[in-house]
């Protein structure tokens, strides 16, 4: 598929935010299934689910901070926007997301889901398409973007 024929959804992209809701409420609700593990795995999986949870918050809330006012739930830039390249943007273009997926991901461990943890690889993947989305609109709306993204990570600091 062409990421330039990536559906809009919305002069903003408001059908991206309403499915990524549908998403966190599915994911959210995964853990409710009750842990599959126990034992050692499920300490160590607590423990380390824990720490991607702390690290995902930090990212995600660095990210939020650094907008300030550039700051939508919609993935199209804001009339007047400037494009912010410091802080979380630093280590990746999208931390919001990445943070949000390392929190999924840290939920799924907490919880012992392997429902969870498939929401959380889902998540990941749709975080993948947003943001191939946002980006064409970045883009087109800031002549630094492209530079900008060959020197910066995507969703997840030193990973990906």
């Amino acid at each position: 598929m062409g990421w330039r024929r990536l559906p809009d959804l919305g002069p903003r992209g408001e059908g991206w935010f309403a499915a990524q809701i549908v998403l966190f409420v599915v994911i959210a609700a995964a853990g409710e299934a009750g842990p599959a593990w126990g034992g050692v795995a499920r300490t160590l999986g607590i423990a380390a689910g824990g720490l991607l949870i702390c690290c995902g918050g930090l990212l995600s809330v660095r990210g939020l901070l650094d907008l300030r006012e550039n700051l939508t739930p919609f993935p199209k830039p804001m009339e007047g926007a400037r494009l912010v390249e410091a802080g979380a943007y630093r280590l990746v273009r999208h931390p919001i997301y990445g943070g949000l997926i390392l929190g999924a991901a840290g939920w799924g461990l907490v919880t012992s889901s392997p429902l969870t943890l498939a929401g959380a690889v889902l998540l990941a993947g749709f975080f993948d398409l947003k943001s191939r989305r946002e980006e064409l609109w970045l883009a087109d709306r800031y002549a630094g973007y492209p530079a900008y993204r060959s020197r910066t990570r995507r969703l997840i600091p030193w990973v990906y």
